[in-house]
């Protein structure tokens, strides 16, 4: 995918949280292009995907082993239909968490089914490394990063608890062992922030507690080939571009237990020289990132028939 001469766009992609039963069923319906992707992510999981994304059921679809390949399809249909439909084509691209994944297939780094086999398996060594409600995450709002690192710190203990999204926009999520959570939540209301919402999710992602899935997630990488991205990658965990090909593999294992550094991520594009941004894929959580982080980018979806078409013809 080389950049269009004059492109100062960046794709951004969703991570885990965006999906939500019949996303991607529209594209489907309409374009050779999702059809082709989803029959091509069905095929290398060798079971149905795509009608989990299409009919549910919710408590499946939100399985981590199942949400994180099918967000990572519903990206890579809206992505193929957009890029038969415009000519519009990245200058970087960047995804959060698991949408690194889903970066790396837009820039021709990853084959699109050795990424859905990856991040089903990533999902599902995620969920087996911490045994179910002894990990927690929570979102801190109104407080720096460096004020939620010093909490955690204070409030760790023997136990693990650390910042894993640093979403800019004064959101930081923490993760760890839940009680260090809890008590790192009372810690950061008393040092003033704005609220401490305890999050509905499987797994601590993005924390220490992730290691032995980052072990058995190098396994995995390690037969797979990639190459080198044609734009380049941000990566989370060092929050640069990367188009090394020989780098990728470590950067996605470090990921799993390295914070996501979205807000160092999106100012980063804009030094590059982007001055707009297109999340595709389902949801909006992204460009609502953006607008915070960075607001003189513009930002644009590129989710549905709608929004592509729109996107399209602008």
């Amino acid at each position: 995918m080389a950049p269009a001469t004059n492109s100062k766009t960046a794709f951004l992609f969703p991570g885990q949280g965006s999906q939500k039963v019949g996303m991607g069923r529209a594209l489907r319906d309409e374009y050779r292009e999702a059809r082709a992707v989803y029959d091509e992510v069905d095929e290398a999981l060798g079971y149905g995907l795509s009608k989990l994304c299409f009919e549910g059921p919710e408590a499946e679809l939100t399985l981590t082993a199942n949400a994180q390949p099918a967000i990572l399809a519903t990206s890579v249909a809206a992505l193929r239909v957009l890029e038969a439909r415009s000519p519009v084509r990245p200058l970087a691209v960047a995804g959060h968490s698991l949408g690194e994944y889903s970066a790396l297939v837009a820039a021709g780094a990853l084959r699109l089914a050795d990424a859905a086999r990856l991040v089903h398996m990533r999902g599902k060594f995620m969920q087996e490394a911490v045994p179910a409600g002894l990990g927690a995450m929570a979102a801190i709002l109104g407080l720096s990063s460096d004020d939620v690192s010093a909490v955690c710190r204070e409030a760790a203990g023997a136990e693990v608890v650390s910042p894993a999204n640093l979403n800019g926009g004064g959101q930081v999520v923490i993760a760890g062992h839940k009680d260090a959570v809890d008590r790192a939540c009372a810690a950061a209301k008393t040092r003033g922030a704005k609220r401490a919402i305890p999050l509905a999710v499987s797994a601590p992602f993005h924390c220490a507690l992730m290691q032995p899935a980052a072990d058995r997630l190098a396994t995995e990488l390690a037969r797979v080939d990639v190459k080198a991205p044609e734009v380049p990658v941000v990566s989370n965990v060092e929050a640069k571009p990367n188009q090394d090909a020989a780098r990728v593999k470590e950067l996605l294992e470090r990921q799993v237990t390295a914070p996501v550094r979205w807000e160092e991520s999106v100012q980063c594009l804009a030094g590059l020289g982007v001055d707009s941004v297109v999340e595709v894929g389902a949801g909006n959580v992204l460009g609502g990132l953006v607008r915070r982080i960075a607001p003189e980018l513009t930002v644009h979806a590129a989710g549905d028939p709608a929004s592509i078409e729109a996107l399209a013809n602008a």
